[in-house]
C-alpha cells in the first residue's frame, strides 16, 4: 500500500482575486479524498495591484524593470498565503503544501513562466514543507509549463462513473481542454489551452466599471454585440503567428478592439467572442480524434457564467452534453487547488507532473522544487 500524504494546495488564478485552499489526502497515485476546501479573497490592495504589475509586464526584460514592484508585491501575497495556511494548521500540522503563485508572466518561447511567491519564505513562515516553482522543469524539457492539472482530471475520471473519453473543460482566465480516453494510460491524456475563458469580460468590466466580473453574464445579455468588430476580431486571432501555442497567458490577449463600445455592447462582444473560440476549438479538436467523446464537463469560474456556456453551445459542431463537474459532487471552484495538492505529493515522490501530450515536453516531466522546513 501506498504511503499517503496530507496536503494544502494554494492555488491562486488568473482572475487575481484571491486564494483557493484545498487539504487533500493522497498517495499521489491512485487514491485522493477531500479534506477541506475554503476561499480567501485577496484585499482590494493586492487585486489592484496584481492586476496593475501584469499589465506593465509583456516581454522577460520588463520582470527586470519592476523588480522592486514584483518584490514588493510578492512579499505581500506571500503573507496572504501564509495567513490563509494558519487556518489550516491550526487542525493539521506537518503539511506538503502545494504553492503555485500568481502567475505575473507566462511565455514558454521565453523559457519562462514566473509566479509571485517566495517559497522559502513561506516555509519560514508556516513550519511547513513546501513545493512550489512547478513549472520550470518542464519549460526546461521542452514544454509549455501548462496546463499542468491534466493528471488530477485522469485521477477524478477514474474515481468517478464517467463514460470515456470524455472531456474535461476549465473556464478561468484562460480556458483549457483535458480529454481523457484511458485512465490508466498518462500517455492517453491529451491537454492544451485553447483560447481565453474569463480574461477579456472581466478586464473590460474591471476598466469600466466597480465590478470586478460580468456575474451570470447579465451585462452581456444587456447589451448587443458588433458584428463588424467581432468579425474582425475573429479573423485577426484564427490568422495570429502563434496559433499553434498550446498554452497561453492572459497577455496573449487585449480588450482593445472593443473599446468605444458602451460597457453593456463590450461585454456582449467579448462574451461572444470567447464563446467562439472555445466553440470553435472543441469542435476541430473533436474532428481530429478516433472516437467520440459525449460529455464535457465545466470547471473554473466561467462554468457560473450561464449566458457564456449558452453561447459556447451554439458554435460546438456535434451534439455533446454539457455538464456542471459539480453534478458529481465535485466543487467545481477547487478542482485546480486540490490538483496542485495532489502535484506537490508527486513531486514529493518524483513521480511526473506533465507529459508529452499535456504541454509538449520531450518526455515526462517531474516539477516542482521543495523546501525542507
Amino acid at each position: 500500500m501506498q504511503k499517503e500524504y496530507i496536503s494544502l494546495g494554494l492555488m491562486s488564478g488568473t482572475s487575481g482575486d484571491g486564494v483557493d485552499a484545498s487539504l487533500i489526502r493522497s498517495d499521489g497515485i491512485t487514491n485522493y479524498e477531500v479534506l477541506k476546501n475554503r476561499y480567501f479573497e485577496y484585499d482590494k490592495d493586492i487585486f489592484e495591484d496584481i492586476h496593475k504589475l501584469k499589465e506593465k509586464i509583456f516581454k522577460k526584460k520588463d520582470l527586470n524593470t519592476y523588480v522592486n514592484e514584483i518584490s514588493e508585491l510578492e512579499r505581500k501575497i506571500t503573507l496572504f498565503h501564509s495567513k490563509a495556511t494558519s487556518y489550516f494548521n491550526d487542525k493539521y500540522k506537518n503539511l506538503i503544501i502545494g504553492f503555485h503563485g500568481q502567475t505575473i508572466f507566462h511565455n514558454p518561447t521565453e523559457k519562462i513562466s514566473y509566479q509571485l511567491g517566495d517559497g522559502n519564505l513561506l516555509s519560514q513562515l508556516t513550519k511547513n514543507k513546501i513545493v512550489f516553482n512547478f513549472r520550470e522543469n518542464d519549460i526546461m524539457n521542452e514544454g509549455e509549463g501548462a496546463p499542468l492539472t491534466p493528471i488530477f482530471h485522469q485521477l477524478i475520471a477514474s474515481k468517478t462513473n464517467i463514460e470515456l473519453p470524455v472531456c474535461f473543460l476549465n473556464i478561468g482566465g484562460i480556458s483549457n481542454v483535458t480529454i481523457i480516453k484511458d485512465t490508466s494510460n498518462f500517455s492517453k491524456i491529451f491537454s492544451q489551452d485553447i483560447g481565453p475563458g474569463n480574461c477579456l469580460i472581466d478586464s473590460w468590466v474591471r476598466k469600466n466599471s466597480e465590478n470586478k466580473f460580468d456575474k451570470n453574464g447579465q451585462l452581456a445579455i444587456s447589451g448587443k454585440k458588433n458584428e463588424i468588430i467581432l468579425e474582425q476580431a475573429q479573423e485577426l486571432f484564427s490568422n495570429r503567428p502563434d496559433k499553434n501555442k498550446r498554452s497561453l497567458d492572459t497577455n496573449d490577449f487585449d480588450v482593445s478592439f472593443v473599446r468605444g463600445l458602451n460597457l453593456e455592447d463590450g461585454s456582449a462582444t467579448l462574451t461572444e467572442f470567447t464563446a467562439s473560440i472555445i466553440g470553435n476549438k472543441l469542435s476541430n479538436l473533436f474532428k481530429n480524434f478516433d472516437y467520440q467523446i459525449k460529455n464535457i464537463f465545466l470547471c473554473g469560474g466561467g462554468r457560473k457564467n450561464d449566458f457564456l456556456i449558452k453561447k459556447i453551445k451554439t458554435y460546438l459542431s456535434t451534439d455533446i452534453k454539457i455538464s456542471l463537474i459539480d453534478k458529481l459532487k465535485i466543487d467545481g471552484d477547487f478542482i485546480e487547488s486540490q490538483a496542485f495538492a495532489f502535484l506537490a505529493i508527486r513531486t514529493l515522490k518524483n513521480l511526473p507532473i506533465s507529459f508529452p501530450n499535456t504541454t509538449g515536453c520531450k518526455k515526462p516531466c517531474v516539477g516542482g522544487k521543495i523546501i525542507e522546513n
